[in-house]
């Protein structure tokens, strides 16, 4: 009975987010064809909805920030939500300003034109809004049930040679890689304070597996236009992923980083198997599957998750997507700073290499911005390049960057965009093999 708890919901979330199925369209995976469905079924209702969730967010925040009643003051409940720093909920502020001057068409063209906001709220805001409500009831089957823990331990023995890490960083990476990059980012510091981790190891972990969850990588792909190739991007993103966590351990800024740990740790070694490795490994999924929350935590839960996504990502997505499509769009400034990727971009046989090169650079701001700038080439290997470089360049200051800072580990602006630009020299060369070879 513990054992069919980890089996039949972990092959449900397999069936969900990583077996392929045959559509009228192509091949899509379990999730892509929900999202499709719901989207088809709201129609045009769907931006209207998207735009009232921006003002609810920038309304409900005004009041539990500036007047904070009792309901806002909870960390864990609902309040936690909208309760937000001033700088905050000016960004939502401006969201809902923003959402409502493209929806009515009344602004400034740089802001309401079909490729700036037009393209954030009609063909990216609303594909975020089903995606994830998805997702978020959906993905604890892969991640909760002891699938991560089963495949991580069976990998022990792997990590620390190819990637210097200890055994039990492979349950980390591995949940770290299929979950959200914020929930690996959690993890990941979160061991480092209780003494797992060094603080090189911790930003080995955090800087190569705290990868953009499937459910956004399937949102990236249908964006880029090469959503009927997702396992094929996705294999190039796995393929990529592993060849950068093989290698940036091994150069500076990540080689040079102390292998000390956190004030009150001093290290716990792993622990040695009593049995054999497979059946440690169910041992350990199962008690995993039996300590996994039940159905009204995970509804809880994925209501958590879905509301974090409408009322905090989508205002930031809004602001920041606009206005760097605007300064994309209607300024040089991205075709000044891209003109040394331009030949990189050249050297690996890219069409549009002069178009490439912008949207290989602005991820570093954020994840999905190389495919909003790559989304009008022509050519779909360069589309299908650049959406696997949004993925594998893994950081990007609006979510990843911003934590890091922000945590106990020692790492810089500047460390970040080293390891921004070297994950970009490494893993697009591998993105553009897989495109060359089999689009």
């Amino acid at each position: 009975m513990r054992t069919l708890r980890f089996v039949l919901p972990s092959l449900l979330g397999v069936a969900i987010f990583l077996v392929p199925y045959p559509t009228a369209d192509g091949v899509n995976i379990g999730l892509g064809i929900l999202t499709d469905w719901a989207t088809a079924l709201m129609g045009d209702s769907l931006r209207v909805n998207v735009v009232r969730i921006v003002c609810i967010s920038a309304a409900v925040s005004a009041v539990a920030t500036l007047a904070r009643p009792a309901w806002s003051r909870s960390a864990d409940g609902i309040g936690a939500v909208f309760a937000t720093s001033r700088t905050l909920l000016a960004v939502r502020v401006l969201a809902a300003a923003v959402a409502c001057m493209i929806l009515f068409e009344a602004g400034p063209e740089w802001i309401t034109s079909v490729d700036t906001g037009g393209v954030i709220l009609n063909d990216l805001m609303t594909v975020i809004a089903i995606v994830f409500v998805f997702a978020s009831f959906l993905l604890p089957f892969l991640t909760d049930f002891g699938l991560m823990e089963f495949i991580g331990t069976m990998a022990r023995r792997v990590f620390r040679p190819l990637f210097r890490l200890p055994g039990r960083a492979a349950v980390d990476a591995a949940a770290s890689w299929f979950g959200s990059s914020i929930v690996g980012l959690v993890i990941t510091t979160q061991q480092f304070d209780r003494g797992h981790y060094t603080e090189r190891e911790a930003l080995v972990i955090a800087l190569n597996f705290s990868i953009v969850s499937v459910a956004f990588a399937k949102v990236v792909a249908d964006f880029a236009g090469v959503g009927e190739h997702f396992l094929l991007l996705y294999g190039a993103v796995i393929a990529s992923g592993l060849a950068a966590a093989v290698i940036m351990p091994r150069v500076p800024p990540l080689s040079r980083k102390a292998d000390r740990f956190a004030a009150n740790g001093s290290g716990r070694p792993d622990p040695t198997p009593d049995r054999g490795l497979l059946s440690h490994s169910l041992v350990l999924a199962t008690q995993r599957a039996v300590d996994a929350p039940g159905p009204p935590a995970l509804a809880r839960n994925g209501l958590r998750t879905t509301f974090d996504v409408w009322f905090g990502l989508l205002p930031l997505v809004m602001v920041i997507g606009t206005f760097s499509l605007a300064v994309a769009n209607h300024t040089p400034v991205f075709t000044w700073l891209s003109y040394p990727l331009v030949p990189f971009a050249q050297l690996l046989q890219l069409p549009d290499a002069a178009a490439a090169a912008p949207a290989l650079l602005v991820g570093f701001a954020d994840q999905f911005l190389p495919v909003i700038l790559g989304q009008s080439i022509e050519s779909e290997v360069t589309r299908f390049v650049i959406a696997c470089a949004s993925v594998t360049q893994l950081v990007y200051m609006s979510e990843v960057g911003a934590y890091l800072l922000k945590s106990k580990l020692p790492v810089s602006v500047l460390d970040l965009f080293v390891v921004f630009l070297l994950r970009t020299v490494i893993t697009v060369p591998v993105c553009a093999v897989f495109a060359h070879l089999f689009l």
